[in-house]
Parts: structure tokens; C-alpha cells; sequence
């Protein structure tokens, strides 16, 4: 094991004096030890549920026979960041987290690693790591936030800013804006629409690194505790297996993210992260490649803010394996890649049914016969432009 590094032969005696002062007993240091990459803190709501995840996984750690040993990654909640000086800070934490926990990692030898993000920056930056570090890994995130009602109608974040907007156009009174400042985002969990956050947790389903249910499962529901202890339980059967993030994450397996994202209609910063994961794992993402993939990739959904259907409502259709296995009935997803279950992506989504064709439009009634990002070039972006294009409405598409 790697973590005998630091608990056998007499020269790593201090070491074991160290581990006797965290408490540690002798039968725990004979298991292997697994870093838990926990991401909780009081300040963002995809994250203030974090530490029942992690208790979770903790125990699943434990009852699978491994040493879970928690420790932190920071994370910035976009929306609070956002029209003020605070947004400079944002993109700078994805380094940030990668570098911290990569150190972390390598300086206490972890035999494998279980990260738990949620949002934005937050969710890139442990997969970053997790190429680097490149030990069993499994990821297991916070969970999407439940969509909010206002006058019968579901709501997400973007609702608010449109509320601000209908303020400030004098079509609805200050009291109506205090109606929708306390319904719209009603849950903890990130945003229940497909931005960043779920976007990204959703791709991490799609490459490998998450169970099924990852990007889906709603933050308050008790399924996602499950969620979290089976992830305990597939980190250890990884370490068993060998399977590492490297053998994971693979060119086929991000062609098959990249292909899953536009047809989920993801945020237009999965082109910025995308790319950064993949670099970190020795593959190369150019903008070219996405738009060839969006070419002949059909967009499946229209989640908010570019339709009127959220996570939960994705998740009870069945969720992120049940839009692959969509794309797989026109042979657009390599199936042979192994993932975090220790099965292959085809073996992951046989069976798996769509439960709900308004929210994942079968592969031959797509919303789009085209994906939902494009990538463009031109005189105001020379070096390329990202569009979600499955958010712009018709009267736009004009040149």
C-alpha cells in the first residue's frame, strides 16, 4: 500500500507516533488509508449538506474495510461572488483546489481518494487533482438544489435575475422581488438548473469518475446518503481492482463527456474545464473537437435556464445514464471505457429506460439535431466565442 509509506518499518516510527496522537489504533493502521476530500463550509448552499456526505462516505469507507481520513477543500459560491470585486476571486480557486489537494494527497500518501464537490470552480478542481494525484478515486458530489415556486411555477437562480430585470422595468413592485427572494432557491444543494455546478457533476457521471446519480440526485433527498456510502464502498473495490483515474479518464472517455454535454444542453464553461481536466490527464481538448462533436450530436434536453424542466425533473427521467443511452442507439458513445463502478460505460447503462421523453427527448425527436454548445470565431472573438446555443432563441439565429 501506497500509505505504508508512512506507517511501516521502524524508520516510520514517528510517523506512527503521529498517527497514535490523531488517535488512530493499531488495527486502523493496518488498512489501507482514504483521503476524504471534504468540501463543506457555511457560506455556499451547494455545500452546507457536505458533511452528512461525508459522514456517509466515511462509513462506507469503513464498512468496505478501509481508514477514511477527512480533510478540506475550499470552494466559492458564484452566485454570491457575482457583480462585484469578489468574481476576480473565483476561476483563481480551481488552481487553487487542485494544487492544495494534490499536495495534500502526495505529502500524506493516501491509498486512494473519495472527492466530494459541489460547485462551480469546486468540482473541476478535485478532477484535477485527481488526474494528477491518479490513486483510486471515486467522486460523489452535493447534490442539485430543488427548483423553487413562484405563482405555481418552477423557478431557479436565473428567475431572480429576470425578477431584478421586471423591477427595474417597473412590470413588478418591490414586494413581488421579496416574494421571489424567498422562494426561488429553497433548498441547500447547487443551482437547480443546468449551470456550472450540475453541468460539471453531471460530465463527471459522463467521464467515469461519479456513480450513477452523481450529477442528479436532488441535495435533500435521503438517496443521495446511499449514494454516498456506495461510493465508500467503490472506492475500496477500485484499490482492489487498481483502477485509477488514468485508466478512467481517457480520450475516449472525455469525447464521450463532450458528447454527453451537448446533449444535455450544459454550461458554456464546461469548454473552459473540460479542457483543463484533460490536460491534467495528458489528453488535449481543443475547441475544434467540441464543435465537431456538437456537429453530429443531437440536444436531447432543454433544462433551465434554457427550458422549464430542472434536476429533479432530469433525475426522476432517469438521469444523465438514461440521455446516454439515448446517444448510444446512434453509436455516439465509445461503451468500452471503464468507469468508477468497475464496469464499462455500456455495461453502466444497459437497461437503463427514459422515463420522461419532455425532459430527454428520444435520439430521433431531439430538440436540436445539433448539440447545445458552438464554438465561434469571428472579428469580436478572434481566438473563439462559446455559445449555448440550445438557450438562444430563434429570432436570434440571424446573421
Amino acid at each position: 500500500m501506497l500509505s505504508d509509506n508512512v506507517k511501516l518499518g521502524d524508520e516510520h516510527a514517528p510517523h506512527r507516533s503521529l498517527f497514535n496522537a490523531l488517535g488512530f489504533t493499531g488495527e486502523e493502521m493496518k488498512k489501507p488509508m482514504i483521503g476524504i476530500v471534504s468540501s463543506y463550509n457555511e457560506i455556499v448552499p451547494g455545500h452546507m449538506n457536505i458533511d452528512k456526505i461525508v459522514e456517509a462516505v466515511k462509513l462506507g469507507v469503513a464498512e468496505a474495510g478501509g481508514m477514511p481520513v477527512v480533510f478540506p477543500a475550499i470552494a466559492v459560491c458564484d452566485g454570491i461572488a457575482m457583480g462585484h470585486i469578489g468574481m476576480k476571486y473565483s476561476l483563481v480557486t480551481r488552481d487553487l483546489i487542485a494544487d492544495s489537494t494534490e499536495c495534500m494527497a502526495k505529502a500524506h500518501q493516501f491509498d486512494g481518494l473519495v472527492m466530494i464537490p459541489n460547485c462551480d470552480k469546486n468540482v473541476p478542481g478535485l478532477l484535477m487533482a485527481a488526474a494528477r494525484v491518479n490513486v483510486p478515486t471515486v467522486f460523489v458530489s452535493g447534490g442539485p438544489m430543488l427548483a423553487g415556486h413562484v405563482h405555481g411555477k418552477k423557478t431557479s437562480l436565473s428567475s431572480m435575475f429576470e425578477a431584478v430585470g421586471a423591477k427595474k422595468a417597473g412590470k413588478i413592485d418591490e414586494e413581488e422581488l421579496r416574494y421571489y427572494d424567498e422562494h426561488t432557491c429553497p433548498t441547500c444543494g447547487s443551482c437547480s438548473g443546468m449551470y456550472t455546478a450540475n453541468s460539471m457533476n453531471c460530465l463527471t457521471e459522463a467521464i467515469g469518475m461519479g456513480l450513477r446519480g452523481n450529477g442528479t440526485i436532488p441535495a435533500v433527498y435521503s438517496e443521495r446518503i446511499r449514494l454516498a456510502k456506495k461510493a465508500g464502498y467503490a472506492v475500496m473495490e477500485m484499490l482492489k481492482n487498481n483502477i485509477r483515474p488514468r485508466d478512467i479518464m481517457t480520450k475516449e472517455a472525455f469525447m464521450n463527456a463532450l458528447t454527453v454535454d451537448m446533449a444535455l444542453g450544459c454550461s458554456t464553461n464546461t469548454m473552459l474545464h473540460l479542457p483543463a481536466i484533460a490536460h491534467e490527464a495528458g489528453i488535449e481538448l481543443n475547441m475544434e473537437i467540441a464543435n465537431e462533436v456538437s456537429d453530429r450530436t443531437p440536444n436531447l434536453c432543454h433544462l433551465a435556464p434554457a427550458g422549464h424542466t430542472y434536476m429533479e425533473d432530469l433525475n426522476e427521467a432517469g438521469g444523465v445514464y438514461a440521455v446516454m443511452n439515448e446517444l448510444s442507439k446512434k453509436n455516439l458513445l465509445n461503451l468500452d471505457c471503464i468507469t468508477a463502478t468497475g464496469k464499462t460505460v455500456g455495461e453502466n447503462i444497459a437497461g437503463v429506460i427514459n422515463r420522461n421523453t419532455d425532459v430527454i427527448r428520444s435520439i430521433d425527436d431531439p430538440f436540436m439535431a445539433e448539440g447545445g454548445i458552438a464554438v465561434l470565431k469571428g472579428n469580436i472573438a478572434p481566438d473563439t466565442g462559446i455559445v449555448k446555443r440550445s438557450a438562444v432563441a430563434p429570432e436570434m439565429m440571424v446573421h
